[in-house]
């Protein structure tokens, strides 16, 4: 049976959840042979030549004046703060619970397109934001299940990394909102990809460099594994929303806490509890309710 163009956008757009969902385990391995702040960097420039090579090229002359500025200051922004909030984290399980703050960013996104774009919502939204926070508490919470307290414990282990977490999911909400009114179709993405990467090359250089990088045939791996999740993730985002299900891509995004959660276990060999699982799911149910609050479909504007 043929498929039809639609379907196969739509295919492509949902691969491109998986890449996203692998990225969390995959910067913590490079992070491992590299460093922080040079893995990233690593990644985001290879990245950049992968989306060179997927994404046409745009130039600068057709950037708007405002989203050539806010747009590239707020996503270059958010990748820093993702990126180095995993390389900062001291363990795995640290680095997939930084993961999940990030995730975030739905219900975050949503309460920012009703307040600045006067969307129309429904009582739907304080329920769903709700649940989320409450998701939110559970997974940093341990195996107590929730409880304040032990989260606030849990975060003063490591308040850079669960800091640029949280920022970063702020960030994000921001950018797709702001972007929605300026960017006029435009998608700047291998241009912001290559603005994150010579800012963390500054970042490591600044830091006075790592001498834990370690060139060889597993790092080479996950560096490209790490980059191809991310660049090629967005390219293929970028062809189902223009030509698949928006609606279904949509609603599969919701889901992508606990699949980047079970593939970063599989990938760092960490073992996660049943607290956390209660978590992630709480998590993915909150963002579900925010998008449901919205009438009118949000799929469009997770892209540039």
């Amino acid at each position: 049976m043929k498929m039809t163009v639609q379907t196969k956008a739509t295919a492509i757009g949902l691969s491109a959840i998986v890449l996203w969902s692998s990225t969390v385990g995959l910067i913590k391995e490079v992070s491992h042979y590299f460093g922080a702040a040079a893995g990233a960097a690593l990644i985001y420039t290879v990245a950049s030549i992968f989306l060179v090579f997927t994404l046409k090229w745009i130039p600068l002359s057709k950037f708007p004046r405002k989203y050539l500025i806010y747009g590239a200051l707020l996503m270059v922004s958010y990748e820093l703060c993702f990126a180095l909030s995993i390389g900062y984290s001291q363990t795995n399980k640290q680095a997939i619970e930084v993961g999940m703050v990030n995730y975030l960013w739905p219900s975050l996104t949503m309460i920012a397109t009703i307040i600045f774009i006067t969307r129309k919502t429904n009582w739907l939204i304080v329920p769903g934001i709700i649940i989320s926070v409450i998701g939110i508490v559970w997974v940093l919470s341990g195996e107590e299940g929730f409880s304040v307290s032990e989260m606030l414990i849990n975060i003063r282990t490591n308040p850079l990394s669960y800091g640029l977490a949280f920022l970063g999911a702020v960030l994000w909400s921001a950018y797709s909102v702001v972007t929605v009114r300026i960017a006029k179709g435009v998608n700047g993405m291998t241009f912001f990809f290559m603005l994150v990467a010579v800012a963390l090359w500054i970042q490591f250089l600044i830091s006075g460099g790592e001498n834990t990088m370690q060139f060889n045939a597993s790092s080479i791996t996950y560096l490209l594994l790490a980059a191809a999740s991310m660049g090629l993730g967005y390219a293929a985002w970028n062809v189902g929303i223009l030509h698949g299900n928006v609606t279904l891509l949509a609603g599969t995004s919701n889901f992508i806490p606990v699949l980047s959660s079970a593939i970063s276990a599989l990938l760092l060999a960490t073992s996660l509890g049943r607290s956390f699982w209660q978590g992630a799911i709480l998590v993915c149910v909150g963002s579900v309710l925010c998008q449901l609050a919205v009438k009118e479909n949000f799929g469009k504007k997770l892209t540039t």
